[in-house]
């Protein structure tokens, strides 16, 4: 199932079932009255406000949180009990009454069945024999999410649609709780696929790099050991999927002292770096490859080395970020097939990853922006927009 289907589903749901309810309750209590601003708007602020609350338990998708959940919307409802019964079979209930459980399984199995609503004229409760219900699927494009079942003394027309409508909405709240775990499982293995670039050869030149000084200039060998242990920490770090550009930048620090071990003079680094733009958020991993890119495509391959400038500038609502090389370059057609393809291959997997990580964050436009050719160098550059309220850091 697409993020796409998911979110017209789940969400056409959840936006027709709310307002659906907020008319029904709405004209409930602002029946017998013309005075439009009275009850009916204290009504229509009560199930906003108690779907708000169901909706932050629900989106929780646990046992507790089941529980609480249904103590919400059985006060939305007005109902004597309501009951979640998931498709394992597990109950979460609120109301006292005896017998519920047993009750509920049973009602869910009927429903389960057909696949649509149903009224129960007896329950079977062991307190409230004559208690009514009305059980309906909470499912998300045929997907069943479990019943949801509300207990009353009379079933009307009413009750039924807006038990329905609560079970619709029930479901896309699951849904979508689904759905960021998806993509939080996605953005890990985006970072586990950008982890996985940090090359071999890189760690073994490194710790060559490291051995060489360890005679001849112990001190140098001692700062490297340093650099390169902050550098794996920050690279393997387990938590966070944004850092501030400082962070990166020192991570990136740690990397070039390295390559430098290697490359000697024939690596020169400049940094442009505007002081406002060093707290930015940005995603985590997403300037380091691109470095890493330009040593080992751009100036790696040239006897002479080549020099590479990292800039951020604040750019009013944004901050643009950019890494410059005067080496190799890259062939342009070869570069647009691999960020346009699935699932990158060869040279430019990194490029590709940082690429589709900023797409997803901040939509088709806010992907990298590449400007090369063969034997002219390369230009790479990202936009983040300064003002990223749900985006959080983890501190080193």
């Amino acid at each position: 199932m697409t993020d796409q289907v998911l979110l017209s589903g789940g969400l056409g749901a959840a936006i027709g079932g709310l307002l659906t309810l907020v008319l029904l309750w709405a004209r409930r209590f602002a029946r017998g009255s013309r005075d439009l601003g009275g009850e009916a708007e204290r009504a229509t602020s009560r199930t906003l406000h108690l779907a708000g609350l169901a909706a932050a338990e629900l989106r929780a998708d646990q046992g507790p949180e089941l529980v609480r959940a249904a103590r919400h919307l059985r006060n939305l409802l007005g109902v004597h009990a309501v009951a979640f019964v998931a498709p394992d079979g597990s109950v979460a209930t609120d109301g006292a009454v005896a017998g519920l459980e047993t009750a509920s399984r049973e009602i869910a199995a009927r429903v389960q069945e057909t696949g649509r609503r149903q009224v129960f004229p007896g329950t079977g409760a062991q307190d409230r024999t004559t208690l009514e219900a009305v059980g309906a699927p909470m499912t998300v494009d045929g997907e069943s999410r479990g019943i949801l079942i509300a207990y009353s003394d009379q079933v009307r027309g009413r009750l039924v649609r807006a038990t329905g409508q609560v079970a619709e909405w029930c479901a896309a709240q699951i849904a979508l709780t689904e759905l960021e775990a998806s993509r939080a499982s996605l953005a890990e293995a985006e970072l586990r696929a950008l982890r996985a670039q940090i090359s071999p050869h890189f760690i073994y030149n490194s710790l060559a790099a490291i051995a060489s000084f360890i005679t001849t200039d112990p001190e140098r060998a001692r700062t490297l050991v340093l650099d390169f242990a902050d550098f794996t920490r920050y690279s393997f770090r387990k938590k966070g999927e944004f850092a501030t550009l400082a962070q990166e930048l020192g991570s990136i620090r740690n990397y070039l002292e390295l390559e430098r071990a290697r490359f000697g003079d024939r690596l020169d680094v400049q940094l442009r770096i505007a002081p406002e733009t060093l707290s930015t958020v940005i995603p985590f991993l997403s300037v380091q490859p691109l470095v890493e890119n330009a040593v080992r495509h751009g100036l790696e391959p040239l006897a002479s080395g080549g020099r590479i400038i990292i800039a951020a500038a604040d750019e009013s609502t944004h901050t643009e970020v950019s890494v410059e090389d005067d080496g190799a370059g890259m062939d342009p057609a070869a570069v647009r097939r691999a960020l346009a393809e699935e699932s990158a291959q060869g040279t430019h997997v990194g490029l590709r990853n940082v690429d589709t990580r900023l797409r997803r964050l901040y939509g088709p436009e806010g992907g990298l922006i590449i400007e090369t050719n063969l034997d002219a160098g390369t230009l790479v550059r990202m936009r983040i927009p300064k003002s990223q309220p749900l985006h959080e850091t983890e501190e080193r």
